[in-house]
């Protein structure tokens, strides 16, 4: 069984070749800068421990896919004789706003549905797009399936998220809040469930920490909160996204300095967060390095981005009325030691005991971080995204696969 996951951005393309039932990925890798100049590829055959870059001119993302399918059926290379050996295609698509509460067999009404989409995504539904028309242009018959980010986060009740605008925004506009990194969310609560044992009743916090960060409640495996909104804009403070601000200061802001809505949007967007606040990257290992240095804009933007995290779990608390777990995923989350002791640093009223010693240590997988007598478990749980679209792709697509 082999399944392709693709994830288009406007000039990105990861993707992977991958075995649902056993897990064994085949090959992946990244085109990066498609369609501007010094456009690159890297190609890995995991179980030959091969890598391979190359720069080569991508113009659009239909060059990158021809590249990576060239690649995949190298008879040197190569995983797979020809595209024949592809059962299925399997998407990533950011917003699939209140159409999509689950993946999706694609045809041309759930092309038509996404693309109503791109409103509310604008840098990302286009793209996705792109990537699955181009899979259908260049392997056409294969079987493509749409997993959206935001599917996950469909079981929030109105009273998680409804926007207090006028009513009439939600019902004509559609804005309200619909959460993100959902295929992240859904598969590390549900191995820390397994981990658990399957209870019946369990409250979860994941909180997937990355340049782009979000955390949610998970109740009974279902998400009943989380804390991005509309856009991947709201909630935590990221690497360079400001996350939870009052409204009435982005007008201030704006017409204070005599900007306009895409400048704006630039500012919140790409200059807040970490860069915003420490001025000198947006990467959370620099910030850290700077923090050890005594560098002032460092700590400062540590102990906000921190009060933030920590504010968020203390809430999702409350809303579950209790937590069992709590969990760390993403590039910060999974490799952080101090991201994740100053996080939970103060919520020991709620019985988290984190071990500090085995946080500290580096471990691969899933890693226990909570004492023995901690009331709640904390553990370090690597994502992985394109498992889970795999997994949907083969469940969606598997009566159509010979």
């Amino acid at each position: 069984m082999k399944i392709l996951v693709i994830n288009c951005g406007s000039s990105s393309l990861k993707y992977q070749l991958i075995n649902p039932e056993t897990e064994e990925v085949f090959a992946k890798g990244l085109c990066e800068r498609i369609g501007i100049d010094g456009s690159k590829m890297e190609y890995e055959v995991i179980a030959k421990d091969f890598e391979k870059k190359l720069e080569t001119p991508m113009p659009s993302h239909k060059e990158a896919l021809e590249l990576v399918i060239s690649h995949l059926t190298d008879k040197e290379i190569g995983v797979i004789a020809s595209v024949d050996e592809v059962d299925a295609i399997g998407h990533r698509v950011v917003h699939g706003g209140e159409e999509f509460a689950q993946s999706v067999l694609v045809n041309e009404a759930v092309l038509k549905a996404i693309e109503v989409n791109n409103d509310l995504a604008p840098l990302h539904n286009p793209a996705n797009l792109m990537g699955i028309r181009t899979c259908m242009e260049l392997m056409p018959g294969k079987k493509n399936v749409a997993v959206f980010d935001t599917a996950f986060h469909q079981t929030m009740k109105p009273e998680a998220f409804i926007y207090p605008l006028p009513y009439e925004d939600y019902k004509e506009l559609k804005v309200r809040k619909y959460g993100f990194h959902g295929t992240s969310h859904l598969y590390v609560s549900g191995i820390m469930r397994e981990i658990m044992g399957n209870p019946e009743h369990s409250k979860i916090i994941v909180c997937h920490l990355g340049n782009g960060a979000s955390i949610t409640a998970v109740k009974d495996g279902k998400s009943v909160d989380t804390s991005m909104g509309l856009t991947p804009l709201q909630g935590l403070m990221m690497g360079t996204r400001c996350g939870d601000i009052d409204p009435a200061a982005v007008l201030f802001v704006k017409n204070k300095r005599g900007l306009t809505d895409a400048q704006m949007d630039e500012r919140m967007n790409k200059k807040s967060g970490i860069l915003g606040l420490f001025g000198k990257s947006s990467d959370c290992r620099d910030m850290e390095n700077a923090v050890k240095e005594g560098d002032e804009r460092a700590i400062l933007a540590e102990s906000v981005s921190m009060h933030r995290l920590r504010s968020y779990i203390g809430a999702y608390a409350a809303v579950m009325g209790g937590v069992d777990a709590i969990c760390f995923t993403g590039g910060i989350g999974e490799n952080s030691s101090m991201t994740r002791e100053k996080a939970l640093n103060g919520l020991e009223f709620l019985g988290v005991e984190l071990d500090k010693e085995i946080n500290s240590v580096r471990k691969k997988g899933n890693v226990k971080l909570s004492k023995e007598s901690s009331k709640v478990l904390v553990y370090k749980i690597p994502t992985n995204e394109e498992l889970v679209i795999a997994r949907d792709t083969f469940r969606l697509a598997k009566q159509f696969i010979q």
